[in-house]
């Protein structure tokens, strides 16, 4: 019996040492192969850095307003007899635009005016009745004072009147009519707006760091994302003062909209142009990796007959479009991967595949490179306006 349980013994550790061996060794060999494996080369997208000329701006969003734009309201109340104008009319100035009943006025104005006949003839018996001395210096006084008051009656009564019939303003265009032929309306009610849509302003707010940027003249452009539009004007007002709740300061400009494109309250992308800056680094921004670490960029470097990178960790500036400011961590000259490095680490191995390129606007096509040589293909051939 204990010679059998030796022997089960024997046999139990000879398998389970042959296990732990068996394990070890594939282990070693997994080890051994892993070790001895190159990982092939990452395909990536590069591109040469260069400085370029870039036109610093700063955005903001806008509002539309015309230079002149008002709602037109009825001074006084009444009948309505007449509408003279149709939606999106153009109309000039004092061009009759809505007409009241003024019976009762023009009735008033008959009485005054008879009134005023009535004064005056008798201020004129007054004042012949004193020439031949029967007649008394405060009489005359009297009559020329109750001529001045029918004057005044009958000034009223036409002012009343001239109330009854609404004029524009100015040239311009009008809007949807808001009232009837027949309807009864009070002083105050809107009929209808008017907007000379030939000059436009544009309203917009930027922090108040950014004051000292501003200029009564300096030029800006204005889009909108809803139709292909935009615009150049320039910047006639700054509000002299922050508003202490937003930190914002207000701004208006004037933009030409002599071919009615921009309409009042439609909303606008605003860029303020500021001065030409030279020999600045910009990048895809593509390129650049951020992590918990920080902003970080992949720089091919030689290694024998092939290639490699080097992870550069970056301080990044302004913004535009797709382009992006370095303002230290890489130089003019470096070799930065613009795509792929999702599959990549310190040191990696890399191969340059130009297959797919980056678009135009992603290369930032529409700023001048400040070296002399021509710029290979995968630089960027310029950089677009940047917001500070």
């Amino acid at each position: 019996m204990a010679k059998r349980l030796i022997i089960a013994v024997i046999l139990l550790g000879l398998i389970v040492g042959g296990i732990v061996w068996f394990n070890s060794f594939r282990a070693g060999m997994i080890a051994e192969f892993m070790a001895g494996r190159v990982p092939p080369p990452v395909p990536v997208t590069v591109q040469m850095v260069e400085p370029v000329t870039w036109t610093p701006g700063i955005d903001a969003i806008g509002t539309a307003i015309s230079a002149r734009g008002v709602d037109l309201a009825i001074e006084s109340g009444g009948l309505v007899r007449s509408v003279n104008f149709t939606s999106n009319e153009a109309v000039t100035e004092g061009q009759v635009l809505l007409e009241i009943d003024d019976d009762s006025e023009r009735a008033s104005l008959a009485a005054a005016e008879a009134a005023l006949g009535v004064a005056q003839t008798e201020s004129q018996r007054a004042e012949t009745l004193t020439e031949r001395g029967v007649g008394t210096a405060n009489s005359v006084e009297t009559a020329l004072a109750q001529v001045e008051s029918a004057r005044a009656q009958v000034a009223q009564v036409r002012t009343a009147l001239d109330a009854k019939t609404l004029t524009a303003p100015f040239d311009g265009v009008i809007g949807i009519p808001r009232v009837e032929r027949g309807q009864y309306v009070t002083p105050g009610t809107v009929y209808a707006t008017l907007q000379d849509l030939n000059q436009m302003y544009v309203d917009f707010t930027v922090p108040e760091q950014q004051i000292g940027a501003l200029t009564l003249g300096r030029a800006i452009s204005v889009s909108t994302p809803v139709a292909d539009f935009q615009a150049e004007g320039r910047i006639s007002g700054i509000e002299p003062q922050v508003d202490p709740r937003t930190r914002l300061v207000s701004v208006r400009a004037v933009v030409d909209n002599t071919d009615g494109s921009l309409f009042p309250g439609q909303f606008l992308r605003v860029r303020v142009a500021l001065p030409e800056e030279a020999g600045v680094i910009t990048v895809p921004q593509t390129a650049v990796i951020s992590s918990l670490y920080g902003d970080s960029i992949y720089v091919v470097q030689p290694e024998g007959e092939g290639l490699k990178v080097e992870q550069a960790f970056v301080t990044l500036g302004r913004r535009s479009g797709d382009r992006i400011e370095v303002v230290a961590g890489i130089a003019a000259g470096d070799q930065i991967v613009t795509s792929g490095q999702n599959r990549l680490s310190n040191q990696a191995a890399v191969v340059i595949d130009d297959s797919v390129s980056l678009s135009p606007a992603a290369q930032g096509a529409t700023a001048t490179p400040q070296t002399a040589a021509e710029p290979s293909p995968d630089a960027a051939e310029a950089a677009p306006a940047a917001s500070e």
